[in-house]
């Protein structure tokens, strides 16, 4: 009987919102030791520049609307990877274990008895209320914040808007952009107040755009705005106290986010 290949390492490693500078030293050194790289849509192109020359390089990424590579494909890249002795990197937007399907990843790489670790990454939520100077949470805002995704899995039933609109101070939605009036309609019908602060941040961290307007106009104000995938809504209070803590238009080297207001 045939001796199987021992288990390689495949590092899951967080890719962040989109500023190369934002990601962690270890997953820069993880990215500089690969030997094969799978990397997301959305992971920024001049993180893969980190990479060795020898390195292979494989797009796997997923896109709204568009041709993307099938999960359970991914699952069988890593584990031929790794079975061939290869140091592996899944390079993913964001963190990967939040909307990113890490989880699924590590479910199907331990199934298949392959060793891994997971390299945390700045969410692209977090960050981009940090770039527009929103506190997520504050003493007398926010005490509670609820990361929600803005559609629902293949099969799966849409988002009850209605049962989060009281849930927590803060909410945070990620690829809500195009639902933003379902989304706004629903978290009215469920109580929450017509003129709660709002904001829609598109391409955080990098060419940030960004609108600001009351939860009963945010559809319109995105619409006029042009606003598109990928985005973050953020809804609550703490919205208020962007133009007091912002901070982008005068920080050095780095461009000035075009805000506007509803």
């Amino acid at each position: 009987m045939q001796t199987p290949p021992p288990a390689h390492k495949v590092a899951i490693v967080g890719a962040g919102p989109g500023d190369p500078e934002l990601l962690t030293l270890k997953a820069a050194r993880r990215i500089a030791e690969a030997e094969i790289l799978f990397y997301d849509a959305l992971a920024n192109p001049r993180i893969l520049d980190l990479a060795s020359d020898v390195c292979r390089k494989i797009e796997v990424g997923k896109r709204g609307g568009r041709i993307s590579t099938p999960q359970l494909l991914i699952h069988e890249q890593l584990i031929r990877a790794a079975q061939l002795g290869l140091r592996v990197v899944r390079l993913k937007g964001g963190d990967p274990f939040l909307f990113g399907r890490g989880g699924e990843e590590c479910l199907a790489l331990r199934a298949a008895n392959i060793d891994y670790e997971i390299i945390p990454g700045i969410t692209s939520g977090m960050a981009a209320a940090t770039y527009a100077g929103i506190p997520l949470t504050h003493r007398h805002r926010s005490q509670s914040v609820l990361f929600l995704t803005g559609h629902e899995a293949r099969g799966g039933r849409a988002p009850d808007w209605s049962r989060y609109a009281r849930a927590a101070d803060t909410l945070l939605i990620y690829m809500g952009i195009e639902r933003v009036q379902q989304i706004c309609a629903g978290l009215m019908a469920g109580g929450l107040a017509a003129e709660t602060p709002c904001m829609a941040v598109q391409w955080a961290t990098l060419e940030q755009k960004q609108v600001q307007a009351s939860l009963a106009r945010l559809d319109t104000a995105v619409f006029h705005a042009g606003l598109s995938s990928p985005a973050i809504l953020i809804i609550g209070a703490v919205v208020e106290l962007a133009d007091l803590c912002a901070w982008l238009p005068r920080t050095e080297g780095v461009a000035r986010q075009s805000l506007q207001r509803s």
